[in-house]
C-alpha cells in the first residue's frame, strides 16, 4: 500500500511563496521525519496533508486516493499539536474519549477503546484525573491518545515534545518509537530538532531555507553521506572544507589553501571528479583522532592549538586552531574515567583522520 505523495505542490502566502513545486513522497506504515530550518515549510506541508489549507496547485494522494479537495474530516488523519491543545475542563477520559463521543458510539464501545488506547500510552492509572493534574509528559501522551482513538492511517506531529525539558524529552522519544511500532501507522513529525529526528525516524527529509527538499533517506545515509553542505552543516556537527582535486596517479588529492594536501576518496564516476575541481571535504568530528602524539595508520594530519574544550560528557568538543587561518572541530569520546592523555588549552596537537572518512562533495 502506497503511503503519502504530494505532486507538484505550490502553497503561497500572499504573494510569498512558501513551497513551490514541492514533490515528496512519504512510505506507508513507516516514522518520517521532516527536518529544516523554522519557516521552511515543514508545518506547511503537515497542514496540507490534514486539510486545515489548501494547496495552490498540485496534489496530494493519501494511499493512491486523491484528497487534495477532500475536508480535512474525511481523511482519516490526525494531528498532534505543540501545544497538546487539550481540554483543560475534561478530565484524561473524556478528552480521549471526546471524538467518539460526538460520533454517538454506544458507552460500553467508547470505554473500551478509550481504556485500550490509554494502556497503549501507560495512563490507564490516570483516567480520571484533570488535565492541569497531568506532567507535561503525561499531557503529551494524553494528546497521543486522543489523536489515535480514531485509528487514522496517517499520525502527524508537529514539535510534539518541544514543551518538555530533555530528559523527558529523550524518554517521550523512546516512547514515540515503540508506539508507531505497535500501531503500524504512518508518522510524519516535524522537527527543527536533528537530534529528535535522527532518533526517530525511519527516514527523513531534509528541508532547506527556500522550501525545497534537499535530500530523503534513512538518519544514517543523510548523516553520513550528506548530498550537499547544507545538508551536512544542518544534520549534526560538522567541518566543511574547502579546496581543489588534484590527481597524482591513481590517487586523489585535496589541495587546500593554507593547510596544504589531504589524501581523499573520490567516487571517479561521477562527472565533477576531474583534475582542479572546486570541491568541498565533509570532515565530521568525530571522526578525527586528536592527540599529543605522533602515531602511524592514518592518511592526513594536521597539527594545531587547541583554543576551547567543551565538555559534553559522553564527548568532549575540542576547537583548534590551525596556523591561525581556519579552526576544526574535534569530538573525542570519552569512555574513560581517567584517561592516559590530558589534552589542555593551548596545548599543540596533532589531528589525524583517515582519507575513507572525509566526503568529498560538489561544491
Amino acid at each position: 500500500m502506497n503511503g503519502i505523495r504530494l505532486e507538484n505542490v505550490t502553497k503561497m502566502y500572499g504573494d510569498e511563496p512558501i513551497l513551490q513545486n514541492l514533490n515528496l513522497e512519504i512510505p506507508s506504515g513507516k516514522f518520517f521525519a521532516l527536518l529544516g530550518p523554522s519557516g521552511c515549510g515543514k508545518t506547511t506541508i503537515l497542514r496540507l496533508i490534514a486539510g486545515f489549507e489548501s494547496v495552490d496547485s498540485g496534489s496530494i494522494f493519501i494511499e493512491d486516493q486523491n484528497v487534495t479537495y477532500l475536508p480535512g474530516n474525511k481523511r482519516h488523519v490526525n494531528t498532534v499539536f505543540q501545544n497538546y491543545a487539550l481540554f483543560p475542563h475534561l478530565n484524561v477520559f473524556a478528552n480521549v474519549a471526546y471524538s467518539l463521543t460526538i460520533q454517538g458510539l454506544p458507552k460500553e464501545e467508547i470505554q473500551e477503546r478509550v481504556m485500550k488506547v490509554l494502556q497503549t500510552v501507560h495512563l490507564e492509572k490516570q483516567v480520571n484525573k484533570s488535565i492541569d493534574q497531568l506532567s507535561g509528559g503525561q499531557q503529551q501522551r494524553v494528546a497521543l491518545a486522543r489523536a489515535i482513538i480514531n485509528r487514522p492511517r496517517v499520525l502527524l506531529l508537529d514539535e510534539p515534545l518541544a514543551a518538555l525539558d530533555q530528559k523527558l524529552k529523550e524518554r517521550m522519544l523512546v516512547e514515540l518509537i515503540d508506539l508507531q511500532d505497535t500501531l503500524q501507522t504512518t508518522f510524519i513529525y516535524v522537527t527543527h530538532d536533528q537530534n529528535e529526528a535522527l532518533t526517530v525516524a525511519d527516514q527523513m527529509a531534509i528541508m532547506n531555507p527556500d522550501g525545497q527538499i534537499e535530500q530523503i533517506g534513512s538518519p544514517k545515509q543523510v548523516y553520513e553521506f550528506p548530498n550537499s553542505s547544507f545538508v551536512a552543516s544542518f544534520v549534526g556537527t560538522t567541518n566543511l572544507i574547502s579546496g581543489k582535486l588534484n590527481q597524482d596517479g591513481e590517487q586523489w588529492m585535496l589541495d587546500v589553501e593554507h593547510l596544504g594536501l589531504f589524501v581523499v576518496s573520490v567516487d571517479v564516476q561521477k562527472d565533477w571528479v576531474v583534475e582542479g575541481a572546486s570541491v568541498i571535504m565533509n570532515l565530521r568530528p568525530e571522526k578525527i583522532y586528536i592527540t599529543k602524539q605522533e602515531v602511524s595508520g592514518f592518511s592526513n594530519m594536521l597539527r594545531g592549538e587547541v583554543k576551547a574544550i567543551i565538555y559534553h560528557g559522553r564527548s568532549t568538543q575540542y576547537i583548534i586552531s590551525i596556523n591561525d587561518h581556519r579552526t576544526i572541530q574535534v569530538f573525542e569520546q570519552n569512555d574513560e574515567h581517567f584517561p592516559k592523555e590530558v589534552i589542555n588549552y593551548d596545548d599543540i596537537v596533532n589531528l589525524y583522520w583517515k582519507k575513507e572518512d572525509a566526503l568529498i562533495m560538489e561544491r
